[in-house]
């Protein structure tokens, strides 16, 4: 029962926290800024019209946005939030879990494609290569996971007989992934300095180009479905951040949720005072998460 409510409220909570990257820009630029609650509004909005498609469409654009927003959500009931046991948990749901966010991304790709606009298909093309990049990373930091741990389980590397926390043994090790994960949530989430979500220019688009021609119930599923993925990325640094053995279940919401703020907040001062990255310089950034999370890899080899 606590997994489902923990669930329920990450489900509930995550469109909230974008709000908080909206406010610390303002904060930048010396504006009020849109209210805590805008991406709910907007959501509300978007599910209250109605959805038009183009005539060159197939069934696969209509698809889209539905596999992208429950692959999202299924990859989430994997999460241990705030240490707790996730919903569902096996040996090697790791793998599984992170080819599910993958299949959303295939989707996303073959809506743009299916579209026959050259700039949807110029950002899918982008977000593939991209994409592939960071997967490698992103395996790169589970191998690292399981050096440490010995786990295949999402759940067992936060809830188990030896949880993965920065303050632990091997705190140091850790902080490299810390780091490269942030980077990785940045690349894979469309955010500054890898994208521009506020940008207008098409050529320059990587992730917002490719939904252009959605619209209505269907938009409100591809921004719900990135509110997740975020909240996903997000919620692994802050499972790291958060100290082995806090007493009870309460401190451990209430410290893994601040942690979720610090991260959020961080994303806003990053996009704040960073300008996006040229576009040949992006697979560069991506393979420094890459590199970050080798070294620390190496180094358990060494100390093993």
């Amino acid at each position: 029962m606590e997994s489902v409510l923990s669930l329920g409220l990450a489900l509930l909570l995550a469109p909230l926290f974008p709000g908080l990257i909206l406010k610390v820009k303002a904060l930048f630029a010396g504006k009020k800024g849109p209210p805590l609650l805008i991406k709910y509004w907007t959501l509300i909005k978007l599910l209250r019209k109605g959805s038009v498609y183009s005539t060159s469409t197939t069934f696969v654009f209509r698809l889209a946005p539905l596999v992208g927003c429950a692959a999202a959500i299924a990859v989430l009931l994997f999460f241990p939030f705030a240490g707790m046991a996730p919903v569902v948990s096996f040996h090697g749901d790791v793998i599984v879990l992170f080819y599910l966010l993958g299949l959303g991304r295939f989707f996303t790709i073959a809506a743009a494609l299916d579209t026959g606009s050259p700039f949807e298909g110029m950002g899918a093309a982008r977000e593939a290569f991209f994409g592939t990049l960071a997967e490698a990373a992103v395996f790169a930091v589970l191998i690292l996971f399981f050096r440490l741990n010995g786990s295949l389980s999402l759940g067992g590397y936060f809830t188990g007989s030896q949880p993965i926390s920065i303050t632990g043994s091997q705190g140091a090790l850790l902080i490299l992934a810390v780091v490269a994960l942030f980077m990785l949530l940045l690349a894979e989430n469309s955010r500054v300095p890898v994208d521009d979500p506020a940008t207008h220019l098409e050529l320059t688009m990587i992730h917002e180009v490719m939904i252009l021609d959605h619209s209505g119930p269907d938009l409100a599923l591809i921004e719900l479905g990135a509110f997740y993925k975020l909240f996903l990325y997000a919620a692994l640094i802050a499972d790291l951040l958060k100290p082995a053995g806090l007493a009870g279940p309460l401190a451990n919401i209430l410290f893994f949720y601040g942690m979720m703020a610090v991260v959020y907040l961080a994303i806003g001062v990053i996009e704040s005072v960073t300008a996006r990255l040229r576009m040949d310089m992006v697979p560069k950034y991506i393979l420094t998460s890459f590199a970050l999370v080798f070294f620390a890899i190496i180094l358990t080899l060494e100390i093993a």
